[in-house]
């Protein structure tokens, strides 16, 4: 990491994702800038389905991949005033570039700091949803979470957001954004209204103080009478032996007026073991995914994520995990019969 200024500690408040640079303990002082960067890195083995390579022969197919390389950029400008600003890395699939990787903006906002602990926030930010869930599930360095993979939730997006605690009892993170994600262009005048409220209800408990209830609610358009929304409600608990969660999904989606409303159901549970503790030396990861897109259609899919971690014990404010992993995703009961995918994977997280 590279400080070039003390950070402000509320700065990274406002910041709580999994590739953010970790709190200053130094005296604060404005303005200021702090420097960090994430790395999720793999090599996957695609076991099934097989490819044909250029000569025509069955082969399995394999790859080392860059998936996600940050540079964070955070600070403040005043003792209110946050900001911070992200490129993403993404592979250009454009033929005259194809395979070249390009960089993007994935976070770019700053934030007010209100009376009682509010804030205020815009640019393009975290969404309310995958924000709040990050500090419970700590692997999406092996892949999308269940909410951005199938409730097509996206990670970020432009707009405006207000946050609020609750005490020590929770928070509460409503916004307006484009709807379209922070990867696509606003395609008309439709807003997106995203709600999150978490709960936790008994925050003095020696063991239940881990447990959060969680309510989200999407409400968006396709264009003017055409609903695109989603609703969850989540179960997330943390102990010192280990994190788990339950996400319940519902799905609306109508693309036009004049087409048929499609719903889509799931759940996803998911429980990360800690052999030491969290966040240092082993973990197991165990996951599955139930998802149905049309709930009036016969056809479901599965996803089993099962795997081993090693979290490195952290030098100050660094992180670094291994993660050896298997993905299976399988189909059942639709008209059209779809091959299983299996893939290995060995994962790398590192962030500073």
């Amino acid at each position: 990491m590279v400080v070039l200024s003390p950070v402000w500690a509320a700065a990274q408040a406002a910041v709580q994702t999994t590739a953010q640079p970790a709190a200053s303990s130094a005296a604060p002082s404005v303005p200021s800038i702090r420097v960090g960067a994430t790395i999720f890195a793999d090599y996957t083995v695609v076991d099934a389905p097989k490819v044909r390579d250029a000569a025509g022969r069955t082969v399995t197919g394999n790859a080392f991949n860059l998936m996600r390389s940050y540079i964070n950029v955070t600070g403040s400008v005043t003792d209110r005033i946050t900001f911070r600003v992200t490129p993403d890395i993404v592979m250009q699939n454009d033929t005259s570039v194809a395979g070249s990787l390009m960089f993007r903006l994935k976070f770019a906002y700053f934030n007010v700091a209100l009376p009682h602990d509010m804030s205020v926030r815009a640019g393009m930010q975290q969404t309310p949803f995958v924000d709040g869930q990050e500090s419970v599930y700590r692997y999406r360095f092996q892949g999308l979470s269940f909410s951005e993979r199938d409730a097509a939730l996206a990670s970020a997006d432009i707009g405006v957001s207000w946050r609020a605690p609750l005490g020590k009892y929770g928070d509460v993170h409503v916004g307006v954004y484009n709807g379209e994600g922070y990867n696509k262009a606003e395609v008309n005048e439709q807003k997106a209204l995203m709600a999150r409220v978490t709960v936790r209800p008994l925050p003095d408990h020696s063991v239940a103080k881990g447990l959060r209830l969680t309510g989200y609610y999407h409400a968006d358009a396709y264009v003017k009478d055409a609903p695109r929304t989603r609703a969850m409600g989540t179960v997330w608990f943390e102990h010192a032996r280990f994190n788990a969660g339950l996400d319940l999904l519902k799905k609306v989606d109508q693309p036009l007026p004049t087409a048929t409303k499609v719903t889509g159901e799931g759940l996803s549970v998911f429980v990360t073991p800690f052999f030491d503790r969290k966040g240092r030396g082993l973990e197991g990861l165990l996951r599955m995914d139930f998802f149905d897109p049309n709930v009036d259609v016969a056809g479901s899919q599965r996803r089993l994520i099962t795997g081993v971690a090693y979290w490195f014990p952290k030098p100050g404010a660094a992180t670094a995990a291994l993660l050896a992993n298997v993905e299976q995703l399988s189909y059942r009961g639709g008209v059209v019969s779809k091959p299983t995918d299996r893939k290995f994977s060995v994962h790398a997280l590192i962030t500073f």
